[in-house]
């Protein structure tokens, strides 16, 4: 498991494109998947923030998703599409760990480009797999998929 700052450092340009796509529309903005007690998944929209090179998410104290992750903290991360059809994609996964600590909370509200609830539940994103998917030859028959993949060690 790695966090963003290590990805960054291991894999720089996949990190770039990856903050790219996730801050595309200057909010972060992303679905998470989580794990259910059933173990069935939970897909949401939530608002990723990167502060002090670490990645987290801030969700609701009441949200579901909250449960899932302090249950069962496997998480995937999917950034939002672009605005295009043959638009890239960025994945993350992982485990997101609960951060209690009042300096990094400050610190996450103070980065946080979306309107932060400071009721809300501070979760890091650590990550074990990274993954940038571009597209080639859109609307042609040779259109495909290209993947650049990255995995904790």
């Amino acid at each position: 498991m790695a966090n963003w700052k290590e990805f960054a450092q291991a894999e720089p340009s996949l990190a770039q494109t990856g903050a790219n796509q996730l801050f595309q529309y200057e909010v972060g903005l992303a679905f998470l998947a989580s794990i259910r007690k059933n173990g069935a998944p939970r897909l949401h929209p939530v608002c990723p923030v990167l502060s002090k090179a670490r990645l987290y998410v801030l969700i609701m104290p009441n949200s579901p998703k909250r449960l899932d992750l302090e249950r069962d903290g496997r998480y995937a991360l999917q950034a939002f599409p672009q605005d295009k059809p043959d638009s890239d994609e960025f994945y993350l996964s992982g485990t997101a760990r609960l951060i209690d600590d009042p300096a990094i909370y400050a610190d996450v509200l103070a980065d946080a480009k979306h309107h932060a609830n400071p009721d809300e539940i501070l979760f890091e994103l650590e990550i074990d797999r990274a993954m940038h998917t571009r597209w080639e030859g859109f609307g042609t028959p040779d259109y495909r998929s290209v993947h650049s993949t990255w995995i904790a060690t």
